[in-house]
């Protein structure tokens, strides 16, 4: 797939983030909209998956570790085609199967998260399966960089550099911000990638806005042997929308009506100018 088809796609996910918590009037747009870009790529080029099918043995796995930011991975699911764009409405209301964080009941979830920290444990478990069974499959994590303050991360980081898992891959979204703030203020895990690299991780740093950036980094990581990945990719919190990017209040924080529109009109803007790239 090319970046333009890419971009588009990108853009379809970011308007879903902004319409589900609208409609919810709750959720985490600000994360979401941070990892469009890396949902979009997981989905449209990087993971073998098939919607039609998306229980099938041979899969490639992934685990939304920073489970608050459903709303993107919601959109990005919707819009390859697990189940309706449609119902991105129904995020977190009574009945529906998009509840605030992900669970396995919905079409393309291999795994219920949300408690911080413990994605990663999860995503480890299902690499050292396929190690162990016969399917080949790999396995692919998000996490947050104000979640790799918990202990846990580490604690599987450890056991993935020894077990040398090197179908597994860690993505952390650095967007330098959590919900009391910035990062470096309120507990520093800088330098990510310097601390993954102590536990015998082989360590990629990305722009997470660049296809071109993503593209090379996950063939990196799947040409890389004897160890696990860590893909730091450097994003903006709330990308795409201007009022929302790189402010940490809208880790948990929908936008109003007036708020809506005015993402919207910005995000069909973006379109129009994706459109023209396209001619």
């Amino acid at each position: 797939m090319d970046n333009l088809e890419l971009k588009k796609h990108a853009n379809d996910v970011r308007k879903g983030v902004v319409t589900s918590t609208h409609a919810a009037k709750s959720g985490h747009p600000g994360g979401s909209l941070s990892a469009a870009d890396v949902f979009t790529y997981l989905y449209f080029e990087e993971m073998n998956i098939d919607p039609a099918n998306p229980e099938k043995k041979d899969r490639d796995r992934f685990v939304l570790s920073k489970g608050h930011t459903a709303p993107g991975l919601y959109s990005a699911l919707a819009n390859r085609g697990f189940f309706p764009v449609e119902d991105l409405t129904t995020l977190r209301k009574t009945g529906s199967y998009l509840q605030g964080h992900p669970n396995m009941h919905i079409p393309g979830v291999d795994m219920a998260s949300g408690s911080l920290g413990q994605g990663i444990s999860a995503a480890v478990g299902m690499a050292l399966g396929s190690k162990l069974g016969e399917d080949d499959f790999r396995v692919y994590t998000l996490l947050g960089d104000g979640e790799i303050q918990e202990g846990q991360v580490w604690e599987a980081a450890m056991f993935a550099g020894h077990r040398k898992l090197d179908n597994l891959c860690v993505i952390v979204d650095n967007n330098g911000l959590q919900i009391d703030g910035a990062i470096d203020e309120v507990c520093s895990p800088y330098p990510i990638d310097k601390k993954f690299e102590a536990f015998n991780f082989h360590v990629i740093n990305a722009d997470a806005h660049d296809f071109d950036a993503l593209r090379a980094a996950f063939a990196e990581a799947k040409a890389t042997k004897g160890q696990p990945t860590a893909i730091v990719v450097h994003s903006v919190k709330g990308k795409g929308v201007s009022f929302m990017e790189n402010k940490a209040g809208w880790h948990g924080k929908a936008p109003n009506d007036e708020e809506y529109a005015q993402a919207m009109a910005e995000l069909d803007k973006i379109a129009e100018e994706i459109a023209k790239e396209g001619k």
